[in-house]
């Protein structure tokens, strides 16, 4: 009967650190995500200009939609600041133009700059390193004038803001071997400046009057070959224009926000970069380093299959904002 008794108290025990460790893994984040209150502005209300000169500075904003967030198993705190990188002018393109797929050399010199010496780890460690190209359907506006850091510390200042749509083009591989590095964000950035790699649409659009909050309330979506992959109303960011140029002012304070500037605002949920949260904890309590996950990633053909391959066309649109599409070459 002892024997009994301990075998049933051993299977209470299991059953309870089963379900402790399912919940753990299972668990939501501690804080709801919810939009920002914006003034939704009317299309019909403003005029659109074409592009006039390059920007001096292209800014990125990450996770800035709740299905994002989530898609990716990331973590997210409602006090603090979303992440923040630069990507280089001349990613910059246009409508209808070709987009090549960055070769393995490209993206390891392109790792140098970050990390000297990592090549030498990234060869030893993989034969073959696909760039796992991904889409990223955003909101994007250019700055107007040049602001002042005094008056980004107002929180009624209104920002003068034209927007567009832009494709936020990634090559996800690089941004992979970022995770765990105390510049994990600089590691996004070079992986979305490549050559092509930020594509917007042919205008820029300029409301009449300038608002507190305002953005145009769209529905961006990206199709690849046709197939829609994202879809969501501009209205579910999580920041407005004011909170993200605030954001970058305090990532970058020795930078002047200037007239021309470009901020990509985010991207929402349908990206092929995704992993349950469960997953993400399990790779995290057992240690998994950063050229492990890249690993298990590219081992996965079925995966790789989705990422953007030679061939595909890609196309981004915000309704009467405008759309780009591209064409991608191996």
């Amino acid at each position: 009967m002892r024997i009994i008794k301990n075998i049933g108290i051993l299977l209470g025990v299991l059953v309870f650190v089963v379900g402790a460790i399912f919940i753990y893994l299972n668990r939501g984040l501690p804080d709801e995500i919810k939009p920002a209150n914006f003034n939704c502005l009317s299309l019909e209300e403003g005029t659109f200009k074409d592009f006039d000169t390059l920007p001096s500075n292209i800014y990125g904003i990450g996770l800035a939609y709740a299905g994002h967030i989530n898609e990716t198993a990331s973590d997210f705190d409602p006090h603090g600041d979303p992440p923040v990188f630069i990507k280089v002018n001349n990613s910059i393109t246009k409508n209808g133009n070709k987009v090549k797929i960055p070769s393995r050399k490209r993206m390891l010199d392109a790792l140098e700059q970050l990390e000297p010496g990592i090549s030498e780890t990234v060869n030893q460690k993989f034969k073959s390193l696909p760039a796992l190209l991904d889409y990223e359907v955003e909101l994007g506006f250019v700055l107007l004038e040049n602001i002042p850091k005094e008056n980004l510390k107002d929180a009624n200042y209104i920002p003068k803001i034209g927007f567009f749509i832009a494709n936020d083009l990634s090559a996800r591989s690089l941004a992979v071997l970022g995770e765990g590095q105390d510049n994990r964000y600089d590691y996004w950035g070079v992986s979305k400046s490549f050559l092509g790699f930020t594509p917007i649409s042919e205008k820029v659009w300029i409301p009449t009057e300038f608002k507190a909050n305002s953005i145009p309330c769209i529905l961006i979506i990206t199709e690849v070959n046709g197939e829609l992959r994202q879809h969501q109303m501009t209205s579910d960011l999580i920041y407005t224009p004011l909170q993200m140029l605030q954001t970058i002012q305090r990532k970058y304070p020795n930078r002047q926000l200037q007239k021309g500037d470009i901020v990509l605002t985010g991207t929402p949920g349908g990206v092929v970069m995704s992993a349950p949260r469960w997953l993400v904890r399990v790779a995290g309590l057992i240690g998994m380093d950063r050229f492990e996950k890249l690993g298990n990633i590219i081992s996965d053909e079925k995966k790789i299959s989705e990422f953007l391959q030679d061939g595909d066309k890609v196309l981004v649109k915000g309704e009467e904002l405008g759309s780009v599409e591209v064409n991608i070459l191996d």
